[in-house]
């Protein structure tokens, strides 16, 4: 006899039935669970899983290299991009803001409409404001809480390396250089 593979009753006739995306046997009391699989014959069954194996993973190799070869050249944006990052500095500037308008951890969290405990640990520098708490501190400190702009950080890195000589980066032209 064959176990049940939901509650492990044993079944003489087990159905096949799919359950959140996989196939189980069950007895009939836990077919309910899913959706019943009609099965072919065991023989077509395997012959349909290796051959789809074999040449659908062939196939969607080729289409996959083939969108990947279409975008060509250029490069992906990504979603990091877009993205302002928070000032290393931001506890500090966080607490001295709020004590420069005289209000407690306290106050300024029922100012902001959030928890104490998410100021004192921004404070700490323990963790990092969502998007908008940073954007209610930013908007009732009269503060800035990212780093300024991402061309200010390539200017860093092309200053530095001044002294060391030339590097891969003063030889490449960038798109954004050529506007």
């Amino acid at each position: 006899m064959v176990q049940c593979e939901m509650c492990g009753a044993d079944v003489p006739n087990p159905k096949t039935v799919k359950v959140e995306g996989a196939e189980l046997d069950v007895c009939d009391d836990c077919a309910d669970f899913g959706t019943e699989v009609k099965q072919e014959s065991t023989s077509t069954t395997s012959t349909k899983y290796s051959t789809s194996s074999s040449s659908g993973g062939s196939s969607k190799s080729t289409s996959s290299g083939g969108s990947g070869g279409s975008s060509g050249g250029r490069r992906r944006r990504d979603m990091f991009d877009e993205m302002e990052e928070v000032a290393s500095d931001y506890d500090q500037r966080i607490r001295s803001a709020r004590e420069s308008e005289g209000l407690s951890q306290e106050d300024l969290a029922q100012e902001l409409n959030e928890k104490a405990s998410v100021i004192r640990k921004l404070e700490r520098g323990d963790s990092l404001p969502s998007d908008d708490v940073r954007e209610k501190l930013e908007k009732h400190l009269g503060i800035s809480l990212t780093e300024s702009g991402g061309g200010d950080g390539d200017e860093e890195w092309s200053s530095s390396s001044d002294s060391a000589g030339l590097t891969l980066g003063d030889k490449v032209k960038r798109k954004s250089d050529d506007g």
